[in-house]
């Protein structure tokens, strides 16, 4: 498992270190993946409990909710994050239903509902996880993964069948048998 320290954890969220601290540890909204060892250790945290921070994060700062009364909606959306694909995620977003339930929607199948319910595209989150754990995008081809990513090297030769003359020209060698007589 991938964890990033506080520091890293508090870029990726948003929040201070203080604020990150009073969530994970004082108020035990959304626990750290490990705990520090002793006082002055950082904590750690998966790309898991950061998503679900981030979620939060919004939670808090675009619809202005009360955090402490989603608790049990944390702790069911962590235990499904556990067994869940980073890659699989993506196109989805969190509807939470006003009755503490959530579930996974594809982006574009959202259509109409028949009860009061909350959105949060993930997409946005997941880019940044994406950078800050180097995390897989999803390929553009549906349903597959790029095994080797393409990375593009600026500015240095091919060196496969070159010589490090100019203009010269690599001729194999042939090798012949000497027979016994």
């Amino acid at each position: 498992m991938h964890v990033v320290a506080t520091r890293e954890a508090s870029q990726l969220t948003g929040l201070s270190t203080n604020k990150l601290r009073e969530w994970t540890s004082r108020r035990a909204l959304i626990p750290a993946d490990i705990r520090p060892k002793k006082q002055g250790s950082p904590a750690k945290y998966s790309w898991q409990t950061i998503l679900l921070l981030r979620i939060a994060v919004t939670l808090r700062d675009h619809f202005h909710l009360e955090l402490q009364a989603h608790r049990q909606v944390f702790a069911s959306l962590r235990r499904s994050l556990h067994g869940t694909s980073f890659v699989g995620l993506w196109g989805k977003s969190l509807a939470i239903h006003a009755d503490q339930r959530w579930t996974w929607i594809d982006d574009d199948a959202a259509g109409p509902l028949a009860r009061d319910t909350m959105f949060i595209r993930l997409d946005p989150h997941l880019e940044a996880l994406s950078q800050g754990f180097a995390l897989p995008r999803p390929s553009s081809s549906a349903g597959q993964l790029d095994l080797f990513p393409a990375q593009s090297v600026a500015g240095t030769p091919s060196s496969v069948g070159t010589s490090s003359r100019p203009n010269s020209t690599v001729t194999p060698q042939t090798h012949k048998r000497r027979r016994s007589a």
